[in-house]
């Protein structure tokens, strides 16, 4: 049995912790500071309550930090003022230059994970992804925590970051897709058709982000898209609606522009691009 504290069981921490519990290990939580919902989650996830981060520090080998991305490294900052020694897992929506200030600030005690989690709040019917990135036998030390649990445990790699830099790179997307879905719906409803603008939706493919094989289309198309954005922000902003993310599109397509008609570019190639500073 392995004694592990999770800061702080919010949706997805009580939801981590319940699976941990399950796997019949000591779930630890510090009820210092926190509201009467987050009681009610830990309780329900069968987490034992400490009255103080000491406490609880001083009884566990493993720390999760799962809590909102302004604060890790505040979280990381009381752990590290404790002088605890075991694993620290950083599994916090955060960049990769984040999680290396946190590493850089409380290594070499403890040992620092870099942690990602993908999918929703994991329960006995459905799955979360948890990446890990840095010290293999600190990761080993991990793993046992999820062994036959809903949270299934991925090795990014050695390099720490690589799990942050891919919740950066697949959150990026998705909630930035998210977000323009409700511009696109709002400009649709300013003009009454909200209900056109559905049913064209149905009729396109859905899993963009999972084929980057189409990218090389986008970018031989790029030329023309480009002033397409343009025109998109002057009509989201006569509706009275933000027109940034289109201008930024915009930017974007511009590192294509010389790209017209190549629809043979290797993807390589086709991201190589997006990454020159200067054209």
């Amino acid at each position: 049995m392995t004694t592990v504290t999770v800061l702080h069981p919010g949706s997805m921490g009580a939801a981590i912790a319940s699976q941990a519990v399950g796997a019949g290990h000591e779930v630890l939580w510090v009820r210092e500071g926190r509201s009467k919902a987050t009681f009610r989650r830990a309780k329900k996830a069968g987490a034992t309550e400490c009255d103080s981060l000491a406490e609880a520090l001083s009884r566990s080998t493993v720390v999760l930090s799962i809590c909102p991305p302004h604060v890790a490294e505040d979280v990381a900052a009381a752990v590290a003022a404790h002088d605890f020694a075991g694993v620290y897992v950083d599994a916090n929506a955060i960049s990769p230059q984040r999680a290396q200030r946190i590493a850089e600030e409380i290594q070499p005690s403890p040992v620092v994970l870099d942690g990602a989690i993908f999918g929703p709040p994991p329960t006995d019917t459905r799955t979360a992804r948890l990446h890990l990135a840095g010290d293999s036998a600190a990761i080993d030390h991990v793993e046992p925590l999820f062994t036959g649990t809903s949270v299934h445990l991925h090795r990014t790699g050695h390099t720490f970051g690589s799990a942050s830099a891919l919740k950066m790179a697949f959150a990026g997307y998705q909630k930035a897709a998210r977000t323009l879905a409700g511009v696109a719906h709002a400009l649709a409803d300013h003009h009454g058709v909200g209900e056109a603008l559905t049913a064209e939706a149905a009729a396109m493919p859905a899993d963009i982000l999972s084929d980057p094989e189409y990218l090389p289309s986008v970018a031989a198309r790029a030329w023309r898209w480009a002033p397409e954005m343009t025109e998109i922000a002057d009509t989201l902003r006569a509706a009275d609606l933000l027109a940034d993310m289109a201008e930024a599109a915009a930017e974007v397509m511009s590192r294509w522009e010389h790209d017209k008609d190549r629809y043979d570019m290797p993807v390589s190639e086709v991201l190589h691009q997006l990454h020159r500073r200067e054209r």
